[in-house]
């Protein structure tokens, strides 16, 4: 089953006080560029979780986002108790020297002055705390890639139906290929007996014409398009990382069915084979979402 390089996956996982989340987004792109968005305790494993996420991702626009959520207690401001007392003992010695009146709400005063709150020690990245965030990548990768299959499965589904199509107008072509052998013989006996006093070699009119019918013939090119839809579905069947390969493919139908145009001198003809360019051009625009 070929997978899909557009996919979603998120995980939470709970470490400690906190919780670590993990999203990933996936669109289609010819290599994998990868976005990373970590909060700054995270910002020096960095290159660690690229080398964690490559082999997963494979190929794509991915985006990549982790943040956490600290628990109330933890995240709520402290107040700075020496600072706070220190302020209150200069506000009663300043009201007593000068003799103002002491502030009947003093915290109002004290609450705007520097270094009443405390700043909260700089966290560091403990060897458990990565642990639990290469966990949720994991965890949102393994979920992407099942978003990706999913979407493979309706893509195979389509190429299938898209293949099966080119088949069937291929085969469609028989019967006026079979008839336009006739057609050229009774248009060429037409213009010659339009030619006055004029007599021909009737054997040599049957070489001209199977040489003529010879450059017209598709039956080559039936069977290699025919094979080329064969290995078009026998590499879906191989499974995941497929998605180059089978643009190449499609490519190599589509000179079998410009060349089958190319030949084609009748308009019944020519009415398939732009049908035919048709379903390709969805699978070719399809192809550039395989992984």
């Amino acid at each position: 089953m070929i997978l899909s390089m557009t996919g979603y996956g998120k995980a939470t996982v709970t470490f400690a006080d906190k919780k670590i989340h993990a999203e990933i987004r996936t669109l289609n792109s010819k290599t994998l560029d990868l976005l990373l968005r970590v909060p700054h305790l995270y910002h020096e494993r960095e290159m660690e979780m690229r080398r964690l996420l490559t082999p997963l991702l494979v190929r794509g626009k991915a985006e990549v986002s982790v943040w956490t959520e600290d628990a109330p207690a933890k995240t709520a401001a402290h107040l700075n108790a020496a600072a706070i007392a220190a302020y209150s003992a200069q506000l009663q010695d300043v009201s007593t020297q000068c003799g103002l009146p002491y502030p009947t709400n003093p915290w109002n005063i004290i609450i705007r002055l520097p270094d009443t709150f405390t700043a909260q020690a700089e966290e560091e990245l403990s060897a458990e705390e990565w642990d639990a965030v290469c966990q949720a990548l994991r965890q949102a990768a393994a979920r992407l890639e099942e978003f990706r299959r999913q979407e493979g499965e309706a893509l195979q589904h389509k190429f299938e139906e898209k293949l099966s199509n080119i088949a069937s107008l291929m085969q469609a072509i028989e019967p006026y290929e079979q008839q336009r052998t006739e057609k050229i013989r009774q248009r060429l006996e037409e213009r010659l007996a339009e030619i006055k006093g004029v007599d021909y070699d009737r054997g040599r009119l049957e070489q001209e014409l199977i040489f003529y019918i010879e450059k017209l013939d598709i039956s080559e090119e039936k069977q290699r398009l025919a094979n080329h839809l064969a290995y078009f579905r026998t590499t879906m069947a191989e499974g995941e990382g497929q998605g180059k390969k089978l643009g190449f493919i499609a490519q190599e139908m589509g000179r079998e069915i410009n060349t089958t145009g190319s030949k084609s001198n009748q308009a019944e003809m020519q009415n398939l084979v732009v049908r035919m360019k048709d379903e390709l051009e969805q699978i070719k625009e399809q192809v550039l979402n395989v992984l």
